[in-house]
């Protein structure tokens, strides 16, 4: 499809019952927002474009990337656990936040924003220690986010999505390199 390949399985009735007496159910599930999506025309709803923001030069890129790795504590401790930050060019690293999760980091950072009623964040850069995928680039369109940067490769999915939308998607971060993916 337009969208990307969509895979559809059906089972025999004999197996269809096996697996549907085995089948997982949850009252709340968690997640990126994708699980239990059954399509993906579903899974792409279009979030709204955002504002345009300020210009970042490369040298507050890179100060953004290198401030953000002392204030990660979890991580220091466990050397497993993700960071979402807010980087703004007069405060600097404004918020942290870490989880195992690199989605749970992001909702973590954008709820503390939501609650300090400081959306839309038109002025920050969202900093993610991992990659950034097409979900997470959703979250921080909806928070009015016009620049990501991640220290990880952005999937294609997420290079075309910020194209479309007009976020400014910088990915690769790491000692004095960045790469532009859109």
């Amino acid at each position: 499809g337009d969208v990307g390949i969509e895979l559809r399985i059906w089972l025999k009735a004999s197996d269809a019952a096996e697996f549907l007496g085995r089948r997982r159910k949850m009252a709340g599930p968690t997640g990126c927002g994708l699980c239990g999506i059954e399509s993906l025309v579903e899974a792409m709803r279009p979030p709204p474009s955002v504002d345009e923001g300020l210009i970042f030069t490369p040298d507050q890129i890179m100060t953004a990337v290198n401030s953000l790795f002392p204030r990660q504590a979890l991580n220091h401790e466990t050397r497993a656990v993700h960071a979402a930050a807010f980087w703004h060019p007069a405060r600097g690293l404004v918020a942290v936040r870490e989880d195992v999760g690199r989605h749970n980091a992001v909702d973590k950072i954008v709820g503390w924003a939501l609650l300090q009623g400081r959306l839309p964040l038109t002025a920050c850069i969202l900093m993610v220690s991992g990659r950034t995928s097409f979900e997470i680039l959703q979250k921080a369109v909806m928070a009015g986010i016009p620049v990501v940067c991640a220290v990880g490769a952005p999937p294609s999915l997420a290079v075309d999505a910020a194209r479309e939308l007009g976020v400014t998607l910088l990915g690769f971060a790491r000692g004095r390199r960045f790469k532009v993916s859109a």
